[in-house]
């Protein structure tokens, strides 16, 4: 199968905050991984192509979860539950709710104080982590599986690129 080339975005050129390189860093990965996986085949996309059951849609379906439980205070029971959409969504719908959460987690990073403030928490669960910890922390989430949904995209219809 012939490869659909995609044009690379480069890194980001943020300001020279600390917040402003680490915003700056993990929306450049958000937007990467919703790009990579926007418009992917139907059923190609929730197709496990790995041993372990990972498939495009599934990493994206888990980001939105860890964006809520990290930015937006949403608990999580079943983290393995994560990894599959369910099956009445499409793509699109996929996406579409990724690119919310992502929003109404921005909405709340706006409103901190900096980044060794704690992570709004409205349930006790134990002390919130900073800000600075959350964001290295997505950065590094939304990077790997970033690297993944790469490999799958490619392996589901050729397409590579950012």
């Amino acid at each position: 199968m012939p490869a659909a080339h995609r044009r690379d975005t480069p890194p980001p050129r943020t300001g020279s905050s600390e917040t402003e390189v680490l915003r700056g860093f993990l929306g450049y990965l958000r937007d990467s991984i919703a790009a990579k996986v926007e418009g992917a085949p139907e059923p190609q996309a929730r197709t496990y192509r790995t041993p372990s059951g990972t498939n495009l849609l599934g990493l994206l379906h888990h980001l939105t979860a860890v964006e809520r439980a990290t930015f937006l205070d949403e608990e999580v029971t079943d983290w393995q539950a994560t990894f599959d959409a369910p099956a009445a969504d499409s793509v699109a719908d996929v996406v579409a709710r990724y690119r919310e959460t992502v929003a109404r987690a921005d909405a709340v990073l706006d409103t901190c104080a900096g980044l060794g403030a704690p992570v709004p928490r409205a349930r006790t669960r134990g002390p919130a982590p900073s800000i600075r910890w959350a964001l290295v922390h997505m950065i590094e989430e939304t990077g790997r599986h970033a690297g993944h949904a790469d490999v799958l995209r490619e392996l589901t219809d050729g397409t590579t690129g950012r």
